[in-house]
């Protein structure tokens, strides 16, 4: 259930039940059920629709607002907020829209069917991330980000579709209430306001102005989650988050435990804390639910094979599973041939053509539009068929092309390298504790990160816990971009170390984060007893340079993207890089079998 195969197979459970439902002797509850009107009353305000309504003017608004907030999240600080990495994926993202539709018009029938050509654009993200996962490549992580950053682009083209294409007729004053609720939305961030309730409340109301409004109430929820900002952690909240803890700890009383939570949450950004908490409502009840309700087809009576005679049946298979593979797999291949972009770090072009066969899983979003697009059930049955047909058809797709590119091409995992590029050396590396230690820890940091900082006292509860049996070895990965002092302070501990101090000027450059520039470097060079006139010279020189271009080259060829990242032996660590969680991989390396490396871990 903790993976994105859980959600998968609840969905499959949903889709299950409602096709055996729908074709049993029970099928009159089935659509009595969904018929039954509900309603909500405040005072003389009524709201009623059936539930079938409420299920996908409702629950599904909501399902799209978290898509909404992990659009945002991602392209604020995620994934997708490096425009060089959003090229590809963009170019495949709209290959994969073109091609379904191309095909599904060249083959569709004229009058209702060919108006419902956005059954073939979307990809049911979380669908299509759970099969991923069940027939994929043990690892999938580029490959997954990759796909991720094409469904962002899906999403937001399918909703936009199903707001201006199948909405009815819009009601002005409604609209323009909607969207000046957009704006107090927006504006809330810059008035500091880092409760989750009054952004809830805003998203509330203006789904409700959109659904008067005549637009489909979707796109209430996807531009409620678009407006909300993500942002990193501050150092500065974290700090103050770690004080009020303390300050519990010391004094467990009531209030001083709210003012701890307050300040846990006043650091991390509203929209991530909106995610965490409803993420698993979406892929866990909302998801089954629409399938349950939508996915219910009488099959009998000739329905079924009335379906498979169907060009429309089988526009929606071909443009989903054919438009999709080939034109996710076109977009990127022309996109790289033209040097235009590249793929990823770890994925090659049959984990794209794998991935673009898993994406003709429309089935979330192509549900959505065929209830919208077809007012003839017929027309509706064979359409609502052929989505679940391309489901079955595009995952043994997928397993095909993915287990041809592994024996072919020898494409298997679609991951960031996940050891160490270049083995520790004692005669070059930065090494703290005995060169022959059989315990072995590497970071690769930068001075200038609040929690490559933080994490120098982790180092020292591992030195004190495992004595001369640990090594701790630190590597140069200067994130420029966003720490503008980061080169310059690896710098000065390489120069440090050419007089034999690397590693009291490792602790003083941590210790004055706020403080790197040139003349802060040669006053710390002082305070240590060095020959300054000599530091100086090295820290300008091109050796030095060199020395630590080297060490960030062998972080990108590691598979490192960010910092601190920590290597438990020559296995890069994930997860979680306390001391308790770091220790206890340093044991697990302890205790393993002699010869156990890079294969059988692999």
């Amino acid at each position: 259930m903790a993976t994105e195969a859980g959600s998968a197979g609840l969905l499959l459970a949903a889709v299950a039940v409602a096709l055996v439902w729908a074709n049993s002797p029970w099928s009159e509850a089935y659509t009595a059920l969904w018929g039954t009107d509900a309603s909500v009353t405040v005072g003389d305000a009524r709201l009623s629709m059936d539930l079938s309504h409420w299920v996908n003017d409702g629950l599904m608004a909501l399902f799209f607002f978290v898509i909404g907030l992990e659009v945002r999240y991602e392209v604020s600080v995620g994934s997708l907020n490096d425009r060089r990495r959003i090229v590809i994926p963009g170019l495949a993202g709209i290959g994969g829209m073109l091609v379904p539709v191309v095909l599904y018009l060249a083959i569709a029938p004229g009058g209702e069917a060919a108006r419902a050509w956005g059954v073939v654009i979307g990809t049911d993200t979380a669908f299509m991330l759970g099969a991923l996962a069940v027939v994929g490549p043990r690892f999938v992580t580029q490959l997954r980000v990759f796909l991720l950053a094409i469904t962002v682009i899906d999403d937001i083209v399918a909703v936009t579709v199903i707001g201006v294409v199948y909405s009815g007729s819009i009601n002005v004053p409604e609209l323009i209430a909607a969207l000046v609720l957009g704006v107090v939305l927006s504006a809330l961030t810059r008035f500091g306001v880092w409760q989750a309730a009054p952004y809830v409340l805003i998203v509330l109301v203006m789904w409700l102005a959109t659904l008067h409004a005549g637009l489909h109430a979707s796109i209430a929820g996807m531009l409620g989650g678009l407006l909300i900002p993500a942002r990193k952690p501050s150092r500065e909240g974290v700090e103050q988050a770690a004080r009020l803890f303390r300050a519990f700890r010391q004094s467990p009383l009531a209030d001083v435990g709210k003012t701890a939570r307050r300040g846990l949450q006043q650091a991390v950004s509203v929209n991530e804390r909106l995610q965490t908490v409803l993420h698993p409502w979406s892929s866990y009840l909302i998801v089954p639910v629409f399938a349950l309700a939508n996915a219910g087809v009488d099959l009998r009576d000739g329905v079924l094979t009335d379906a498979l005679g169907s060009s429309l049946t089988w526009a929606v298979v071909v443009g989903l599973v054919g438009g999709k593979l080939l034109g996710i797999w076109g977009g990127a291949a022309l996109g790289t041939r033209f040097g235009i972009g590249r793929l990823p770090t770890g994925v090659a072009p049959g984990h794209v053509l794998g991935g673009g066969a898993l994406s003709g899983l429309g089935f979330t979003v192509s549900l959505l539009i065929v209830g919208l697009a077809f007012q003839d059930p017929e027309a509706r049955a064979r359409a609502t068929v052929g989505v679940l047909l391309a489901a079955v058809f595009a995952t043994l797709a997928g397993w095909v092309v993915f287990r041809l590119a592994a024996r072919l091409k020898g494409q298997t995992d679609a991951d960031l390298p996940r050891y160490l590029d270049r083995p520790v050396d004692p005669q070059r590396d930065h090494i703290l504790g005995p060169p022959d230690a059989p315990l072995t820890l590497v970071e690769y940091g930068d001075f200038e990160c609040p929690f490559c900082a933080h994490a120098t006292g982790v180092t020292k509860e591992l030195r004190q816990r495992f004595g001369d049996r640990f090594r701790y070895v630190f590597r140069h990965l200067p994130l420029t971009d966003v720490h503008p002092h980061a080169e310059l302070a690896a710098r000065a501990a390489v120069a440090a170390e050419a007089q034999g101090r690397f590693w009291e000027m490792h602790d003083l450059l941590y210790q004055h984060q706020d403080e790197l520039e040139y003349e802060d470097t040669a006053g710390y060079a002082a305070d240590l007893g060095l020959d300054v006139e000599r530091f100086l010279r090295d820290l300008a020189a091109e050796e030095t340079a060199v020395r630590v271009r080297e060490d960030a080259a062998s972080a990108e060829a590691s598979g490192v993207r960010g910092a601190p990242t920590f290597f438990v032996g020559d296995r890069r660590h994930t997860g979680p890089y306390d001391a308790q969680s770091l220790a206890r991989e340093l044991e697990a390396l302890t205790d393993a079998p002699s010869g156990a490396g890079r294969e059988s871990s692999g």
